[in-house]
């Protein structure tokens, strides 16, 4: 138990929370999911898992370490590729910095068990983005939405939009724009943002074209456009699929999300399932 007194810090490095603790909060407020969480090491099978969580099955002794394929790569390009090969990159490194309870080698066995993400397209880093990661063992993030729409708004009202989501301490940024120069726009804001960038891609997958004649060529395609301008993350809605689509019907407000509700209607035009799944 953290008693109201007892400073929480190390040097200059703050330690994680307690796991496992009877009443971990720091002045006795009330429990947190510490305090139902197994006892363990960051970076091993078992950190910050639930053993009590009602019809679930046994927490498996197992991370992503274990399914390391044989012959893995020499020349390794992604965080993932690197954690699981022992590396310790320049990104894991600065992530450390950054969540202060955590050291590198913490979380690349973060990153290596499937745990933990750092979103950080090579071609963005070349330009301003400082790494960050999101993950069990790292602090809560923050992402802000913006985007210019077919009637409103354009490259220069994003970037100003980027700057006030920076200084509001935005973790991340989506743009989810519909309208106007997407690509113009979207290129800007990955040359400006310090901040990883995400996108829906659907969103540009459509303009020009119906929706009906989306195929797999045309996807991919757009994809890999966006990743090679330096999307950090992308949204592709794999969740809902035609089996769901019965259920989803009569509900009073639809579906909700936009790029699910355009799949959907592929979907349904197409008798065939989900093409992000």
């Amino acid at each position: 138990m953290i008693h109201p007194n007892e400073t929480r810090h190390q040097g200059d490095r703050f330690l994680r929370p307690l796991l496992g603790a009877t009443n971990p909060s720091t002045q006795a407020q009330g429990t947190t999911p510490g305090s139902f969480a197994n006892r363990t090491k960051i970076g091993g099978p078992l950190t910050f898992s639930s053993p009590d969580t009602p019809g679930m099955p046994e927490v498996s002794s197992l991370t992503a370490w274990d399914f390391l394929p044989q012959g893995a790569k020499s020349s390794p390009i992604t965080q993932l590729e690197h954690a699981r090969l022992g590396n310790i990159t320049d990104q894991m490194k600065r992530v450390a910095e950054r969540e202060p309870h955590l050291t590198a080698a913490q979380v690349r066995d973060e990153v290596a068990a499937g745990r933990m993400i750092i979103p950080a397209n090579t071609v963005h880093l070349s330009y301003k983005l400082d790494p960050m990661c999101i993950g069990r063992a790292s602090r809560t993030k923050i992402n802000a939405n913006m985007g210019a729409s077919p009637v409103s708004s354009g490259t220069e009202e994003e970037l100003e939009k980027l700057r006030w989501a920076e200084r509001w301490k935005a973790d991340t940024v989506m743009d989810l724009s519909t309208g106007g120069d997407l690509d113009a726009c979207r290129e800007a804001i990955i040359r400006d943002a310090t901040v990883p960038i995400g996108t829906v891609p659907i969103y540009s997958m459509i303009i020009g074209r119906k929706l009906e004649d989306l195929d797999a060529e045309i996807i991919l395609a757009e994809m890999e456009h966006q990743a090679k301008q330096g999307v950090d993350y992308m949204t592709v809605h794999a969740g809902v699929l035609r089996e769901h689509l019965p259920l989803v019907k009569n509900r009073l407000i639809g579906i909700v999300s936009r790029g699910g509700s355009l799949l959907a209607k592929w979907m349904l035009h197409h008798n065939k399932q989900n093409p992000m799944y």
